[in-house]
């Protein structure tokens, strides 16, 4: 698979990462393979996990690309769908998801990286949400290692309900956990163990994070860690009245279409 446009965008984004102060501490990384196909399952807590996930393939030997599974409608993007489509990564359809998932085994047969995040969307409260089984089934079908791994204070800099900020200086806490190995038997039960997995691994990257960082009452820590981020069950009502509003305006459009005609 050539890749063009991506090593540039690597370099541009770590100028970025030095520009800004970043400080990272990523552990872990010698359980990404440094060949052959392998699944990396992230939690997602910011629009910008994707980048930061990135770096901890590429911080592992061989230095290695991570082709990543995203909504399809950043692919309809007239700016970012050309460049995604040039990093090759793997555009999902929610309402037909056996194209991209098939897609992804294709990927990891062929040897490369693929990155998921099995919540889907994005945690409001910063823990994991309820899983999805793609993840497992995957890995299953294509026959490679499922790779736990956590991010930490990408949150800080652009994630919903809260304006971006770029402040120079922010630690980036990045853990990578020991591979898995789904069959695919039971998808309710291996995914069951990906997120019990996950969730001490999260625990364990928060702990590692500067406390300096994350300071009682802060917004960017879960509730269940002293901050003031939703609880699972309120982020979940927040979650609900989020799609309730998306499809009152797509029907609203609808509708405005429709009387234009």
């Amino acid at each position: 698979m050539r890749d063009i446009s991506y090593p540039p965008i690597i370099m541009t984004a770590k100028a970025g990462f030095r520009l800004l102060g970043q400080s990272f501490d990523i552990k872990g990384t010698e359980h990404i393979p440094a060949e052959g196909g392998a699944l990396l399952a992230y939690n997602h807590i910011g629009y910008l996990d994707f980048i930061y996930g990135g770096l901890a393939a590429h911080m592992a030997e061989r230095s290695r690309l991570v082709r990543f599974m995203a909504k399809k409608e950043v692919f309809d993007h007239p700016v970012g769908g050309p460049v995604m489509r040039s990093m090759h990564h793997i555009a999902v359809d929610r309402g037909e998801g056996i194209s991209s998932f098939r897609e992804a085994v294709r990927y990891l047969e062929a040897g490369e990286l693929v990155g998921i995040f099995p919540e889907a969307t994005i945690s409001r409260a910063l823990e994991l949400k309820e899983f999805k089984n793609g993840a497992v089934r995957i890995a299953a079908e294509a026959g490679v290692p499922l790779v736990p791994i956590t991010l930490w204070g990408t949150q800080r800099i652009f994630t919903k309900d809260h304006p971006r900020d770029f402040t120079r200086g922010r630690s980036i806490t990045i853990t990578v956990g020991e591979p898995l190995h789904p069959t695919g038997a039971d998808p309710a039960a291996e995914t069951a163990e990906l997120h019990a997995v996950m969730s001490a691994l999260l625990d364990e990257t928060i702990a590692r994070h500067p406390a300096e960082e994350q300071p009682p009452g802060s917004w960017w820590v879960p509730a269940r860690h002293g901050g003031s981020a939703p609880t699972l069950e309120r982020a979940a009502e927040l979650d609900e009245q989020e799609k309730r509003e998306r499809a009152q305006r797509r029907a609203a459009a609808r509708k405005a279409s429709g009387s234009k005609k």
